[in-house]
Order: structure tokens, then sequence, then C-alpha cells
């Protein structure tokens, strides 16, 4: 994922979780707020120590970047999100946390297509 499509400052991620919406499954919350002055997503990721050690948690956001790759020409612009996994993504395959992101953001609107795919 390019760097113009990542969330990295604290006062963003604050940003967000104040000002934005949240919805949250099983697996994942998401924090999302729109923002009308860029042309594009950008995703912040969030995996707590409590979910595993170094190398479970790099996995995880590895394959949330992954899935935000894929998903990226059926999510509406310009919105900032932030995705917190939970402790169940740490027993999960790729494919299931592309269904569970794609679900998140399907309830919440942000996607165009209506499949939730």
């Amino acid at each position: 994922m390019k760097k113009e499509f990542r969330i990295k400052k604290n006062t963003e991620f604050q940003h967000v979780f104040k000002k934005g919406k949240s919805f949250a499954n099983r697996q994942l919350v998401i924090y999302y707020v729109q923002k009308q002055d860029q042309e594009h997503f950008r995703v912040g990721l969030s995996v707590g120590v409590k979910i595993g050690n170094a190398v479970t948690r790099n996995r995880i956001k590895r394959y949330l970047r992954q899935a935000f790759q894929e998903l990226n020409d059926s999510i509406l612009y310009p919105h900032d999100i932030v995705i917190i996994a939970r402790q169940p993504t740490k027993d999960m395959e790729f494919t299931e946390i592309k269904k569970s992101v794609a679900h998140l953001l399907y309830k919440e609107h942000l996607l165009k297509s209506t499949n939730g795919d």
C-alpha cells in the first residue's frame, strides 16, 4: 500500500476516533470519517500487543493492507479509515480477514458495489 494511502500520525488517528463513526463485528472495529480535501481513502491499522507477538501482529497488518489493496476499486472516496483488530483475527487466514473487512465496509455503505465481497 502506497504511503499516501496510510494514516501514520497520532493526531490523524485521534481525529478519526473523535470525529468519525464506528462499527464493529467480532473480528474488527472500523472508525471512519469523510475527508473532502483528498482524492483517495487512507487507512490506519491498529493491532494491539494483547493479540500476539510481533510476528502475529505484523501478519495481521499485512493481511489487512492486502485486503484494502484488493478492495481499492470498490471503496468510496474520500474517507479516512482506521481498523482495529480484535482477538479472533490472530487465528484467521487472509480470505477470512478480507471477507470481514468487506463486510464492515458494506454495512457502513463505504463500498461502491453491493456484493459485500
